[in-house]
């Protein structure tokens, strides 16, 4: 039986967990033994006493041959990693060399749900995809928290109140999750993507689509990094657009790399007195040119609220998606307590950042001047019949 370790999470503010108890009576069920590290689910409101009647046994430093994390693990808790035992969790490899390197001497297999095929099986395990639904949803009621005027149409008898105008920027999983939470609560929501295809979900979610002449379609319905003229192009037909919004949300995050630009100061200026930029994206240095992580920027009138880490401000239902997106995803990697990767899966493949000392992720052995080695499948010996 293999032990899998559930750690608790020292990013400061963090309230997230990796494992719920139902994931680890899940677990347990098949043959897995779970270690949870103290208090490691209290802030998302789950308790030692629930992860003891799933079948978990608490202790004080949770180590073993899984170790799962919603956030990189510091180099000292690095340090505490059993040789040759593996790591999951939001690791963002680019950014976070120095603990990919010293992970990598100690053998870990590294994996990483930032680097999660997109396909439509993976779609269950796609943590970024459910962590970015919450985010989604905590920006639009940040803007309606934010926004010192409602969202709805009223008819009182003190006069009519006109409904807030609000644009998304951004129409992926986040984007969408923020133009349905900003129409239920009342707002006329306009939304923009550089890709065509996010026309029809806008639209669907009750939005009204903004063309502006700038498409930047790719492979697979992503979008592809615009080109200075393009980006030049976008910004200045962007201005009228940010400039008639009550309440701009911005929601275009890179995993593992810096958030482009879309606000800029100049966006921010033409806007209305007291009008708001709510930019999702702060943690990876924010849409906007103003942004701070974490604080309330205030520019001529505007405020640029800088939304640092916003699933943590779920931490119950967080937890609940991303714990579910782990059980899945961890069933390419064993099942009845044994680790028994397929190393013939592209999902399996396409998580893993090393493996056995080797680099395997091709940027990250570049940004650490070390050779990739791609990962192979190993070859069974055929038997020939009589």
């Amino acid at each position: 039986m293999m032990k899998i370790a559930l750690c608790k999470e020292s990013r400061a503010g963090e309230t997230r967990v990796a494992l719920t108890p139902d994931a680890v009576k899940t677990f347990a069920r098949d043959g897995w033994d779970v270690v949870v590290e103290r208090g490691a689910g209290v802030l998302a409101h789950f308790t030692d006493e629930a992860y003891v009647a799933a079948g978990a046994t608490i202790v004080d430093q949770a180590v073993g041959d899984v170790n799962l994390r919603v956030n990189p693990p510091t180099l000292d808790e690095v340090a505490r990693l059993p040789e040759g035992s593996m790591h999951l969790s939001f690791l963002s490899p680019l950014l976070n060399l120095d603990v990919v390197r010293a992970m990598n001497e100690r053998k870990v297999t590294i994996t990483s749900f930032d680097l999660l095929p997109r396909i439509s099986r993976a779609q269950y395990m796609d943590a970024l995809s459910s962590q970015a639904t919450v985010s989604g949803y905590r920006a639009a009621l940040a803007g309606a928290t934010h926004f010192d005027r409602f969202f709805p149409l009223l008819t009182t008898a003190a006069g009519t109140i006109r409904p807030a105008k609000v644009l998304v920027m951004g129409v992926g999983v986040a984007g969408l999750q923020a133009i349905a939470t900003a129409k239920r609560l009342g707002a006329k929501v306009r939304a923009y993507d550089v890709r065509s295809a996010a026309k029809e979900e806008a639209e669907s979610a009750g939005a009204v689509f903004v063309k502006l002449g700038v498409t930047a379609d790719a492979a697979g319905g992503y979008a592809r990094e615009l080109t200075d003229e393009e980006r030049n192009q976008q910004q200045a037909a962007l201005v009228s657009e940010v400039a008639n919004a009550d309440v701009v949300i911005t929601t275009a995050a890179v995993p593992g790399r810096k958030s482009p630009i879309l606000v800029t100061t100049a966006m921010v200026e033409a806007m209305g007195e007291g009008s708001l930029v709510i930019d999702m994206a702060a943690d990876g240095g924010g849409n906007c040119e103003l942004t701070v992580a974490g604080e309330v920027v205030t520019h001529g009138g505007v405020r640029i609220v800088g939304l640092a880490n916003p699933p943590a401000q779920m931490g119950a239902h967080a937890s609940f998606m991303f714990a579910n997106n782990v059980l899945k995803l961890l069933a390419l990697f064993g099942a009845k307590g044994q680790l028994a990767p397929d190393w013939s899966d592209e999902v399996v493949v396409g998580v893993t950042v090393a493996r056995e000392g080797a680099i395997a992720h091709a940027p990250t052995a570049e940004a650490l001047g070390v050779p990739a080695v791609a990962i192979t499948a190993p070859v069974e010996d055929s038997k020939e019949s009589a």
